[in-house]
């Protein structure tokens, strides 16, 4: 039983969300053994939009990955990470559909929510078209 999450996919942001959602990822991948699989999805810019936004630049992305990275080895966990261009719902659930995963961690808001897009959320998308179960993360 203890292989029932072998692969958890933790889909990260700069949002105070996911720093929260970090110690549940910490407590199951260590109670499951599990491999931990860090995810940041790039929006691509509308074609009208004017140049790259640079709250989410590449050198932004890496560093934030990276920051995760480190944050989980401190606890003993080594995580592979994975950088992906699109929108994050549908990006989030083909990587999980891609790696096998077992798992998607996410916090509830996060990943671009706007208070009016509510019913319309990237974890209510990512709920209704995940492969795996999805813990989500109050």
């Amino acid at each position: 039983m203890t292989d029932i999450f072998k692969t958890v996919l933790f889909p990260i942001d700069q949002s105070r969300e996911t720093r929260e959602a970090a110690d549940v990822v910490t407590n199951v991948v260590k109670k499951y053994s599990s491999r931990l699989v860090l995810l940041s999805v790039v929006e691509e810019p509308p074609p009208d939009a004017p140049s790259a936004d640079p709250m989410v630049s590449p050198e932004v992305v890496a560093k934030l990955l990276e920051n995760a990275q480190s944050l989980f080895s401190g606890q003993g966990i080594k995580s592979e990470i994975l950088e992906r261009q699109g929108k994050p719902a549908f990006t989030i659930c083909d990587v999980a559909d891609e790696i096998g995963a077992d798992l998607i961690i996410m916090g509830c808001r996060g990943l671009g929510l706007t208070e009016e897009g509510v019913s319309d959320s990237v974890t209510t998308r990512v709920i209704n078209l995940s492969p795996c179960p999805v813990l989500i993360v109050p």
